[in-house]
Protein backbone atom coordinates (compact mmCIF):
# COMPACT_ATOMS: atom_id res chain seq x y z
CA UNK A 1 0.00 0.00 0.00
CA UNK A 2 1.53 3.69 -0.68
CA UNK A 3 3.29 5.52 2.10
CA UNK A 4 1.99 8.65 2.50
CA UNK A 5 3.22 11.50 0.67
CA UNK A 6 6.15 13.57 2.00
CA UNK A 7 4.64 16.89 3.04
CA UNK A 8 6.89 18.44 0.27
CA UNK A 9 4.38 16.70 -2.26
CA UNK A 10 1.61 18.23 -1.08
CA UNK A 11 -1.42 18.70 -3.68
CA UNK A 12 -3.95 21.80 -3.44
CA UNK A 13 -6.68 21.74 -5.32
CA UNK A 14 -9.53 24.65 -5.08
CA UNK A 15 -13.53 23.86 -5.53
CA UNK A 16 -15.06 26.54 -7.19
CA UNK A 17 -18.90 27.36 -7.17
CA UNK A 18 -20.66 30.95 -7.69
CA UNK A 19 -19.34 33.35 -5.99
CA UNK A 20 -18.21 31.70 -2.99
CA UNK A 21 -19.80 29.25 -0.83
CA UNK A 22 -20.68 31.32 1.44
CA UNK A 23 -24.39 32.08 0.55
CA UNK A 24 -24.15 35.77 0.91
CA UNK A 25 -20.76 35.65 -1.40
CA UNK A 26 -22.31 37.19 -4.09
CA UNK A 27 -23.22 40.31 -1.92
CA UNK A 28 -19.35 41.17 -1.82
CA UNK A 29 -17.88 44.47 -2.79
CA UNK A 30 -15.63 42.40 -4.81
CA UNK A 31 -18.23 39.71 -6.48
CA UNK A 32 -19.36 39.88 -10.06
CA UNK A 33 -22.76 38.37 -9.80
CA UNK A 34 -23.93 40.09 -12.90
CA UNK A 35 -21.06 38.08 -14.52
CA UNK A 36 -21.55 34.41 -13.10
CA UNK A 37 -23.26 33.15 -16.61
CA UNK A 38 -20.50 34.13 -18.48
CA UNK A 39 -17.45 32.73 -19.80
CA UNK A 40 -15.27 35.14 -18.60
CA UNK A 41 -15.62 34.86 -14.75
CA UNK A 42 -14.76 31.28 -14.71
CA UNK A 43 -12.05 31.65 -17.02
CA UNK A 44 -10.39 34.60 -14.93
CA UNK A 45 -11.25 32.28 -11.62
CA UNK A 46 -9.42 29.63 -13.50
CA UNK A 47 -6.45 31.50 -14.66
CA UNK A 48 -6.25 33.19 -11.08
CA UNK A 49 -5.78 29.14 -9.41
CA UNK A 50 -3.40 28.57 -12.38
CA UNK A 51 -1.45 31.57 -11.59
CA UNK A 52 -1.14 29.69 -7.72
CA UNK A 53 0.37 26.57 -9.55
CA UNK A 54 -2.54 24.41 -7.93
CA UNK A 55 -3.12 20.87 -9.27
CA UNK A 56 -6.98 20.78 -10.13
CA UNK A 57 -9.99 23.15 -9.65
CA UNK A 58 -13.21 21.25 -9.38
CA UNK A 59 -16.49 22.92 -10.71
CA UNK A 60 -19.33 22.55 -9.22
CA UNK A 61 -22.73 21.09 -10.81
CA UNK A 62 -26.45 19.45 -9.86
CA UNK A 63 -29.22 18.40 -12.07
CA UNK A 64 -31.69 21.27 -9.28
CA UNK A 65 -31.44 24.63 -8.42
CA UNK A 66 -29.53 25.29 -5.32
CA UNK A 67 -30.35 25.28 -2.28
CA UNK A 68 -29.66 25.71 0.79
CA UNK A 69 -31.29 22.57 2.73
CA UNK A 70 -29.63 19.43 0.47
CA UNK A 71 -32.32 17.23 0.82
CA UNK A 72 -35.31 19.53 -0.61
CA UNK A 73 -36.12 22.39 -2.74
CA UNK A 74 -36.04 26.39 -0.81
CA UNK A 75 -38.08 29.47 -2.54
CA UNK A 76 -34.93 31.37 -1.16
CA UNK A 77 -34.19 34.61 -3.75
CA UNK A 78 -31.55 35.98 -1.79
CA UNK A 79 -29.27 33.15 -2.84
CA UNK A 80 -27.35 32.56 -5.86
CA UNK A 81 -29.53 30.29 -7.85
CA UNK A 82 -28.36 29.02 -11.09
CA UNK A 83 -25.28 27.75 -12.86
CA UNK A 84 -24.04 26.42 -15.79
CA UNK A 85 -23.05 23.25 -16.93
CA UNK A 86 -19.08 21.97 -15.57
CA UNK A 87 -18.21 20.11 -18.18
CA UNK A 88 -18.92 23.07 -20.62
CA UNK A 89 -17.14 25.56 -18.60
CA UNK A 90 -14.29 23.51 -18.14
CA UNK A 91 -14.35 22.80 -22.36
CA UNK A 92 -14.64 26.71 -22.60
CA UNK A 93 -11.45 27.43 -20.23
CA UNK A 94 -9.33 24.69 -21.24
CA UNK A 95 -7.91 26.27 -24.22
CA UNK A 96 -6.71 29.62 -22.04
CA UNK A 97 -5.13 27.61 -19.50
CA UNK A 98 -1.90 25.58 -19.73
CA UNK A 99 -0.63 24.21 -16.51
CA UNK A 100 -4.20 23.37 -13.95
CA UNK A 101 -6.81 19.96 -13.75
CA UNK A 102 -9.65 20.81 -14.75
CA UNK A 103 -12.75 18.73 -12.72
CA UNK A 104 -16.36 19.48 -13.19
CA UNK A 105 -18.95 17.93 -11.36
CA UNK A 106 -21.23 15.29 -12.91
CA UNK A 107 -24.18 13.81 -11.44
CA UNK A 108 -23.77 10.25 -12.22
CA UNK A 109 -27.10 8.97 -10.74
CA UNK A 110 -28.94 10.22 -13.80
CA UNK A 111 -26.16 10.91 -16.49
CA UNK A 112 -25.23 8.21 -18.77
CA UNK A 113 -22.03 6.22 -18.98
CA UNK A 114 -22.12 6.60 -22.41
CA UNK A 115 -22.28 10.47 -22.92
CA UNK A 116 -20.31 11.39 -20.43
CA UNK A 117 -17.16 9.52 -21.56
CA UNK A 118 -17.19 11.49 -24.51
CA UNK A 119 -17.42 14.77 -23.29
CA UNK A 120 -15.12 14.17 -20.75
CA UNK A 121 -12.37 12.69 -23.43
CA UNK A 122 -13.29 15.74 -25.52
CA UNK A 123 -11.92 17.68 -22.69
CA UNK A 124 -9.28 15.81 -22.04
CA UNK A 125 -7.88 16.48 -26.32
CA UNK A 126 -9.11 19.82 -25.73
CA UNK A 127 -7.14 20.62 -22.33
CA UNK A 128 -4.65 18.31 -24.14
CA UNK A 129 -4.66 15.95 -20.82
CA UNK A 130 -6.28 17.89 -17.94
CA UNK A 131 -9.43 16.24 -17.56
CA UNK A 132 -10.90 14.48 -14.76
CA UNK A 133 -14.69 14.34 -13.46
CA UNK A 134 -16.03 14.37 -9.87
CA UNK A 135 -18.44 11.62 -9.54
CA UNK A 136 -21.69 12.72 -7.59
CA UNK A 137 -24.61 10.98 -6.70
CA UNK A 138 -28.01 12.15 -6.10
CA UNK A 139 -30.45 11.60 -3.44
CA UNK A 140 -32.84 14.58 -4.22
CA UNK A 141 -36.39 13.76 -5.08
CA UNK A 142 -36.06 17.46 -7.43
CA UNK A 143 -33.42 15.80 -9.25
CA UNK A 144 -35.02 12.63 -10.02
CA UNK A 145 -38.68 14.77 -11.16
CA UNK A 146 -36.21 16.81 -13.68
CA UNK A 147 -35.01 13.77 -14.62
CA UNK A 148 -38.33 11.74 -14.71
CA UNK A 149 -36.73 7.96 -15.32
CA UNK A 150 -37.28 6.80 -11.89
CA UNK A 151 -38.65 7.15 -8.11
CA UNK A 152 -36.62 8.82 -5.57
CA UNK A 153 -35.44 6.67 -3.14
CA UNK A 154 -36.97 7.21 0.69
CA UNK A 155 -33.88 7.35 2.58
CA UNK A 156 -33.01 8.03 6.18
CA UNK A 157 -30.64 10.75 6.80
CA UNK A 158 -28.82 9.68 9.59
CA UNK A 159 -28.93 6.07 8.21
CA UNK A 160 -25.68 6.27 5.51
CA UNK A 161 -25.37 2.61 5.32
CA UNK A 162 -28.85 1.72 4.54
CA UNK A 163 -28.97 -0.99 1.31
CA UNK A 164 -30.81 2.20 -0.55
CA UNK A 165 -27.27 4.39 0.11
CA UNK A 166 -25.54 1.35 -0.95
CA UNK A 167 -27.37 0.79 -4.23
CA UNK A 168 -26.66 4.58 -5.24
CA UNK A 169 -23.05 4.41 -4.78
CA UNK A 170 -23.11 0.60 -6.23
CA UNK A 171 -24.35 2.51 -9.12
CA UNK A 172 -21.93 5.01 -9.17
CA UNK A 173 -18.97 2.36 -9.20
CA UNK A 174 -20.60 0.82 -12.31
CA UNK A 175 -21.15 3.87 -14.00
CA UNK A 176 -17.22 4.50 -13.14
CA UNK A 177 -16.29 1.01 -14.57
CA UNK A 178 -18.53 1.99 -17.96
CA UNK A 179 -16.69 4.99 -18.43
CA UNK A 180 -13.28 3.74 -18.13
CA UNK A 181 -13.65 0.37 -20.47
CA UNK A 182 -15.39 3.19 -22.75
CA UNK A 183 -11.70 5.14 -22.86
CA UNK A 184 -9.84 1.74 -23.38
CA UNK A 185 -12.03 1.03 -26.10
CA UNK A 186 -9.83 2.32 -28.72
CA UNK A 187 -6.24 1.30 -28.55
CA UNK A 188 -3.79 3.88 -28.39
CA UNK A 189 -2.57 2.86 -32.15
CA UNK A 190 -5.88 1.97 -33.32
CA UNK A 191 -5.44 5.64 -35.64
CA UNK A 192 -3.24 4.34 -38.67
CA UNK A 193 -4.36 7.73 -40.67
CA UNK A 194 -3.01 5.81 -43.98
CA UNK A 195 -4.35 8.11 -47.07
CA UNK A 196 -1.99 5.71 -49.51
CA UNK A 197 -3.90 2.11 -48.45
CA UNK A 198 -6.88 4.30 -47.04
CA UNK A 199 -7.33 2.64 -43.61
CA UNK A 200 -7.87 5.59 -40.96
CA UNK A 201 -7.80 3.01 -38.20
CA UNK A 202 -7.35 -0.80 -37.36
CA UNK A 203 -10.80 -2.21 -37.11
CA UNK A 204 -8.81 -4.30 -34.66
CA UNK A 205 -8.01 -2.16 -32.30
CA UNK A 206 -11.63 -1.40 -31.62
CA UNK A 207 -13.38 -3.30 -29.03
CA UNK A 208 -16.86 -3.52 -27.51
CA UNK A 209 -16.99 -3.21 -23.78
CA UNK A 210 -20.35 -5.59 -23.69
CA UNK A 211 -20.52 -4.36 -19.84
CA UNK A 212 -23.89 -5.85 -18.49
CA UNK A 213 -24.99 -5.01 -14.92
CA UNK A 214 -27.82 -3.73 -12.65
CA UNK A 215 -27.97 -0.39 -13.82
CA UNK A 216 -26.06 -0.58 -17.63
CA UNK A 217 -25.80 -2.42 -20.47
CA UNK A 218 -23.26 -1.09 -22.84
CA UNK A 219 -21.93 -2.47 -26.10
CA UNK A 220 -19.44 -0.08 -27.07
CA UNK A 221 -16.88 0.72 -28.88
CA UNK A 222 -17.01 4.21 -27.92
CA UNK A 223 -17.11 7.37 -30.75
CA UNK A 224 -13.95 9.10 -29.49
CA UNK A 225 -10.50 7.50 -29.26
CA UNK A 226 -8.37 7.18 -26.22
CA UNK A 227 -8.12 10.42 -24.03
CA UNK A 228 -4.69 11.75 -24.17
CA UNK A 229 -4.42 10.85 -20.12
CA UNK A 230 -5.19 7.14 -21.59
CA UNK A 231 -8.07 7.50 -18.47
CA UNK A 232 -8.63 10.86 -17.45
CA UNK A 233 -8.80 11.59 -13.39
CA UNK A 234 -11.88 10.27 -11.39
CA UNK A 235 -12.61 12.05 -8.33
CA UNK A 236 -15.33 11.75 -5.85
CA UNK A 237 -16.41 13.38 -2.36
CA UNK A 238 -17.01 10.87 0.57
CA UNK A 239 -18.61 11.41 3.96
CA UNK A 240 -18.52 8.15 5.10
CA UNK A 241 -18.03 4.64 4.78
CA UNK A 242 -20.42 3.67 2.08
CA UNK A 243 -18.79 6.67 0.14
CA UNK A 244 -15.37 5.82 0.84
CA UNK A 245 -15.67 2.41 -0.22
CA UNK A 246 -16.33 3.97 -3.59
CA UNK A 247 -13.33 6.20 -3.39
CA UNK A 248 -10.98 3.32 -2.53
CA UNK A 249 -12.57 0.41 -5.37
CA UNK A 250 -13.05 3.28 -8.56
CA UNK A 251 -11.34 6.62 -7.55
CA UNK A 252 -7.94 8.36 -8.28
CA UNK A 253 -8.36 10.90 -5.69
CA UNK A 254 -11.29 11.28 -2.93
CA UNK A 255 -12.22 14.62 -0.97
CA UNK A 256 -12.77 14.08 2.71
CA UNK A 257 -13.91 16.21 5.46
CA UNK A 258 -12.29 15.44 8.35
CA UNK A 259 -12.52 17.50 11.50
CA UNK A 260 -9.25 17.58 12.88
CA UNK A 261 -5.81 15.58 12.40
CA UNK A 262 -6.98 13.00 14.45
CA UNK A 263 -10.10 12.44 12.08
CA UNK A 264 -8.21 12.55 9.28
CA UNK A 265 -5.88 9.53 10.07
CA UNK A 266 -8.87 7.72 10.95
CA UNK A 267 -10.73 8.56 7.43
CA UNK A 268 -7.01 7.85 5.92
CA UNK A 269 -6.65 4.36 7.40
CA UNK A 270 -10.65 3.06 6.54
CA UNK A 271 -9.85 4.34 2.66
CA UNK A 272 -6.58 2.35 2.72
CA UNK A 273 -8.48 -0.38 4.52
CA UNK A 274 -11.20 -0.40 1.71
CA UNK A 275 -8.39 -0.34 -1.14
CA UNK A 276 -6.84 -3.43 -0.27
CA UNK A 277 -9.79 -5.19 0.43
CA UNK A 278 -10.49 -3.79 -3.28
CA UNK A 279 -7.35 -5.87 -4.47
CA UNK A 280 -6.10 -1.85 -5.37
CA UNK A 281 -3.34 -1.72 -2.44
CA UNK A 282 -0.73 -1.49 -4.70
CA UNK A 283 -2.03 2.37 -6.68
CA UNK A 284 -2.19 5.38 -5.57
CA UNK A 285 -5.74 6.65 -4.11
CA UNK A 286 -5.01 10.71 -3.38
CA UNK A 287 -7.10 11.56 -0.03
CA UNK A 288 -7.64 15.05 -0.03
CA UNK A 289 -9.13 17.27 3.12
CA UNK A 290 -11.41 19.92 2.15
CA UNK A 291 -12.06 23.23 3.75
CA UNK A 292 -14.30 25.92 3.53
CA UNK A 293 -11.62 28.72 3.97
CA UNK A 294 -12.50 32.46 5.06
CA UNK A 295 -8.71 34.15 5.16
CA UNK A 296 -7.31 37.61 5.37
CA UNK A 297 -3.64 38.69 6.49
CA UNK A 298 -5.56 39.71 9.92
CA UNK A 299 -7.29 36.50 11.46
CA UNK A 300 -9.27 38.83 13.44
CA UNK A 301 -10.34 40.41 10.09
CA UNK A 302 -11.23 36.62 8.72
CA UNK A 303 -13.36 36.41 11.53
CA UNK A 304 -14.98 39.80 11.74
CA UNK A 305 -15.77 39.18 7.82
CA UNK A 306 -17.14 35.50 8.40
CA UNK A 307 -19.51 37.08 10.91
CA UNK A 308 -20.51 40.07 8.84
CA UNK A 309 -21.05 37.77 5.42
CA UNK A 310 -23.31 35.34 8.21
CA UNK A 311 -25.38 38.97 9.17
CA UNK A 312 -26.21 39.64 5.39
CA UNK A 313 -27.50 35.97 5.01
CA UNK A 314 -29.47 35.96 8.38
CA UNK A 315 -28.14 32.92 9.67
CA UNK A 316 -24.32 31.00 10.49
CA UNK A 317 -22.64 29.59 7.65
CA UNK A 318 -22.81 25.46 8.05
CA UNK A 319 -20.99 23.23 6.39
CA UNK A 320 -20.22 19.49 5.44
CA UNK A 321 -16.55 20.37 5.45
CA UNK A 322 -14.70 22.23 8.27
CA UNK A 323 -14.93 26.32 7.98
CA UNK A 324 -11.17 27.65 8.71
CA UNK A 325 -10.74 31.00 10.02
CA UNK A 326 -7.42 32.81 10.05
CA UNK A 327 -4.23 34.22 8.03
CA UNK A 328 -2.30 32.18 4.86
CA UNK A 329 0.27 31.27 7.64
CA UNK A 330 -2.06 30.17 10.75
CA UNK A 331 -3.99 27.87 7.00
CA UNK A 332 -0.41 26.48 6.23
CA UNK A 333 0.62 25.23 9.97
CA UNK A 334 -2.91 23.33 9.79
CA UNK A 335 -2.27 21.68 6.45
CA UNK A 336 0.93 20.65 7.28
CA UNK A 337 -0.69 18.87 10.50
CA UNK A 338 -3.32 17.30 8.54
CA UNK A 339 -0.97 16.03 5.64
CA UNK A 340 1.27 14.18 9.30
CA UNK A 341 -2.06 12.66 9.23
CA UNK A 342 -1.84 10.93 5.97
CA UNK A 343 -3.59 13.54 3.52
CA UNK A 344 -1.70 13.71 0.22
CA UNK A 345 -3.33 17.02 -0.63
CA UNK A 346 -6.49 19.57 0.17
CA UNK A 347 -9.40 21.21 -1.88
CA UNK A 348 -10.16 24.28 -0.51
CA UNK A 349 -13.53 25.64 -0.80
CA UNK A 350 -12.83 29.66 -1.15
CA UNK A 351 -15.82 31.26 1.09
CA UNK A 352 -16.26 34.45 -1.22
CA UNK A 353 -15.40 34.20 -5.16
CA UNK A 354 -12.41 36.53 -5.60
CA UNK A 355 -11.14 37.34 -2.49
CA UNK A 356 -10.75 34.27 -0.60
CA UNK A 357 -9.28 32.31 -3.84
CA UNK A 358 -6.67 35.54 -4.36
CA UNK A 359 -5.57 34.45 -0.43
CA UNK A 360 -4.93 31.17 -1.50
CA UNK A 361 -2.72 32.08 -4.65
CA UNK A 362 -1.32 35.07 -3.46
CA UNK A 363 -0.85 34.42 0.29
CA UNK A 364 -1.45 30.66 1.31
CA UNK A 365 0.80 29.27 -1.68
CA UNK A 366 3.86 31.48 -1.26
CA UNK A 367 3.73 30.87 2.60
CA UNK A 368 3.82 26.72 1.71
CA UNK A 369 6.49 27.51 -0.85
CA UNK A 370 8.67 29.17 1.79
CA UNK A 371 8.56 26.27 4.10
CA UNK A 372 9.14 23.74 0.74
CA UNK A 373 5.78 22.59 0.76
CA UNK A 374 4.76 23.25 -2.28
CA UNK A 375 6.19 23.42 -6.09
CA UNK A 376 7.63 26.40 -7.69
CA UNK A 377 6.14 25.69 -11.29
CA UNK A 378 4.50 22.99 -13.17
CA UNK A 379 6.84 20.10 -13.34
CA UNK A 380 4.59 17.77 -15.38
CA UNK A 381 2.39 18.68 -18.65
CA UNK A 382 -0.85 16.28 -17.59
CA UNK A 383 -3.25 16.04 -14.73
CA UNK A 384 -2.22 12.39 -13.84
CA UNK A 385 1.42 13.64 -13.98
CA UNK A 386 0.93 16.56 -12.03
CA UNK A 387 -0.81 14.14 -9.16
CA UNK A 388 2.32 11.49 -9.65
CA UNK A 389 -0.27 8.79 -11.33
CA UNK A 390 0.67 7.01 -14.01
CA UNK A 391 -0.75 6.88 -17.32
CA UNK A 392 -3.45 3.70 -16.98
CA UNK A 393 -2.18 0.61 -19.33
CA UNK A 394 -5.03 0.12 -21.78
CA UNK A 395 -7.21 -3.02 -20.70
CA UNK A 396 -8.08 -4.89 -24.37
CA UNK A 397 -4.78 -3.83 -25.89
CA UNK A 398 -2.91 -6.39 -22.97
CA UNK A 399 -5.37 -9.18 -23.37
CA UNK A 400 -5.27 -8.75 -27.00
CA UNK A 401 -1.32 -9.07 -26.65
CA UNK A 402 -1.75 -11.64 -24.06
CA UNK A 403 -4.10 -14.03 -26.45
CA UNK A 404 -1.41 -13.30 -29.26
CA UNK A 405 1.68 -14.49 -26.89
CA UNK A 406 -0.54 -17.52 -25.63
CA UNK A 407 -0.60 -18.63 -29.30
Amino acid sequence: MPEPLHPAHVHLAVALDGAGWHPAAWREPDARPADLLTAGYWVDLVQEAERGLLDLVTLEDGLSLQSDDPWTPDERTDRVRGRLDAVQVAARVAPVTRGIGLVPTAVVTHTEPFHLSKALATLDYVSTGRAGVRVKVSSNPAEYRHVGRREAPVLDRGDLQAQQVRDLFDEAADWVEVVRRLWDSWEDDAEIRDAATGRFVDRERLHRVDFAGRWFSVKGPSITPRPPQGQPLVTALAHATVPYELVARSADVGFVTPRDAADAAGIVGEIRAAQQAAGRAGETVHVFGDLVVVLDDDPAAAAARLRRLDDVAGAEYRSDARVFTGSAAQLADLLTEWAAAGLTGFRLRPATLPHDLVQVTGRLVPELQRRGLFRTAYEAGSLRGLLGLPRPANRYATARNDAAGAA
